[in-house]
């Protein structure tokens, strides 16, 4: 197991509850990239398979956590996008 790995991982793991706290109250998606949050997630799957496949470790977990909060930032996106198009029909409907 690497450490230097491990602590990337944690690294980027420590910004994922920041985003989905944010995405979550705010109910906005300012600021956000769908296609960005895609792309991680395939970067992730991709460190996965790496794991599954060549280096079977303890990192794993973390890759896999990391990839849960990922897509659960996901699925806030596509509430928050619910959200928004609601408001607007609700704003139109009382123009």
């Amino acid at each position: 197991m690497s450490v230097f790995e491990a602590v990337m991982i944690i690294a980027f793991g420590c910004a994922w509850p920041a985003s989905i706290y944010k995405s979550y109250t705010s109910k906005s998606n300012a600021g956000k990239s769908l296609w960005f949050l895609i792309i991680v997630v395939v970067g992730y799957i991709c460190g996965i398979i790496h794991k599954l496949i060549y280096s079977y470790d303890a990192v794993l977990v973390l890759y896999i956590i990391n990839l849960l909060m990922v897509l659960t930032d996901i699925c806030i996106y596509f509430r928050n996008e619910k959200i928004l198009r609601k408001n607007e029909n609700g704003k139109e409907r009382f123009l």
